[in-house]
């Protein structure tokens, strides 16, 4: 997945003669906190809800003021994670894209990348959740996908978590399965470390005391 391919259309960019007061508007249309203004096809900047707080004429047009506009933008052939760093590192709301000769071509909001997010982590898909620390030069996915298919179960969806000052890291796994019972079983006969488990079945039919009371029982 790349940039272009999660761009927003239905979001119009800000031109530098737009009133203060349109730019408030569109942001509670789309429920963003930021805008990019462009003069043609050249991106000027991002412009932040917060930056407009104090201006007393909401007719001022955006281009008469001094703002210290965001230069963030992603290039259209990037990888969409890319994307997901961008955003987390300057706690955007929308991330504008450019073409290969740097002209604006349209944004990713937050909101697409969150649905983007919910699907290739399959959280709409009824499963199990799987918390393993293992260390990380014992990041063998082959084997951690083997025992779950011994299992009669597949992954869904799986991503890793690097500890920080420490050799451990933390991969969760979606599983097809509610009762992930027996891979956690299946898990701990291999010696993996299980931090956390998340099921639906379990959670929903009031066997959770029954389900800890079978962890603690598999962990000797």
């Amino acid at each position: 997945m790349i940039a272009s391919q999660l761009i927003s259309y239905a979001i119009p960019e800000l031109k530098i003669s737009d009133p203060v007061q349109k730019v408030f508007e569109r942001m509670a249309e789309f429920k963003i906190s930021h805008l990019p203004i462009v003069n043609q096809q050249q991106l000027l900047g991002l412009i932040a809800e917060d930056d407009l707080i104090e201006v007393e004429d909401q007719n001022t047009a955006v281009g008469d003021l001094s703002l210290s506009l965001i230069n963030s933008f992603i290039l259209q052939n990037q990888h969409i994670y890319d994307a997901i760093r961008i955003f987390a590192e300057q706690k955007l709301t929308v991330l504008p894209v450019l073409d290969d000769k740097l002209n604006y071509i349209g944004l990713i909001s937050i909101n697409t990348m969150v649905e983007y997010m919910a699907n290739i982590t399959s959280v709409s898909q009824p499963g199990g959740i799987i918390l393993l620390e293992i260390g990380t030069r014992d990041n063998s996915l082959a084997h951690i996908s083997q025992i779950i298919e011994s299992e009669n179960a597949q992954v869904l969806s799986s991503y890793t978590d690097i500890l920080p000052d420490s050799t451990k890291m933390v991969v969760t796994l979606k599983i097809n399965k509610t009762d992930i019972s027996q891979i956690v079983a299946s898990f701990l006969r291999y010696n993996y470390t299980i931090l956390a488990t998340y099921n639906s079945s379990i959670q929903n039919d009031g066997n959770s005391d029954r389900f800890d009371a079978l962890m603690n029982y598999l962990s000797f």
